[in-house]
């Protein structure tokens, strides 16, 4: 069973170019309008499930002085994501060859909600586990546990792939394949070597 972290693994993002695209939306200096998108703990505390949506919104509308209506900042907000092809096929490898694959992210409904109606491979999982569902961040364990609930699978059983150093030690501490995303090609080769894909 192989499970993909989503931002920079299978879709690339950039807060930093959406802090741009809010500017001429926003009474506040641009450097502010840039801290608060691109820095601040709001999102960190939205993707744990600490604020609700519209809390979130409405929170970094005042921050920024968005000038747009609700559905405006949803629609900028959420639509930051760029499909990895290589990525992408790799999933649908996988599956061609009847393995389970889940998505384990830390992530928000804004972004979920954009990414299901904007890429249709997203709809190519087995099941989705998101932080700001069960109100903990990677690399905390009680979000790995969560994981191991809903795939029914356990330590070697767990392919693991993600970019970030501490999630992938965590995943390793449970006994999980757990490996480091750097580039699409070295990703599909460690899935080669775990046996989870014939080479070519």
């Amino acid at each position: 069973m192989v499970v993909f972290d989503l931002g920079r693994v299978l879709l690339d993002f950039d807060y930093l170019a959406l802090a741009h695209r809010f500017l001429p939306w926003c009474a506040a200096p641009s450097s502010d309008v840039i801290r608060w998108i691109n820095q601040s703990t709001l999102l960190q505390r939205f993707e744990s499930g600490e604020l609700t949506t519209l809390d979130f919104c409405q929170q970094l509308m005042a921050a920024t002085g968005f000038r747009g209506s609700l559905e405006q900042f949803r629609e900028l907000f959420g639509d930051i994501f760029t499909p990895i092809p290589a990525m992408v096929q790799l999933n649908a490898d996988l599956r061609a060859r009847g393995i389970p694959t889940f998505i384990f992210s830390n992530t928000n409904d804004l972004a979920v909600e954009c990414i299901r109606r904007q890429y249709p491979f997203f709809a190519d999982f087995d099941g989705y586990i998101f932080s700001y569902e069960h109100h903990a961040l990677k690399p905390r364990p009680a979000l790995y546990e969560q994981v191991e609930v809903q795939t029914g699978r356990q330590g070697e059983e767990m392919f693991f792939l993600d970019d970030r150093l501490e999630n992938i030690a965590a995943g390793a501490a449970r006994g999980w394949q757990a490996v480091l995303h750097e580039t699409p090609e070295k990703s599909r080769a460690a899935a080669q070597a775990a046996g989870l894909l014939s080479v070519a």
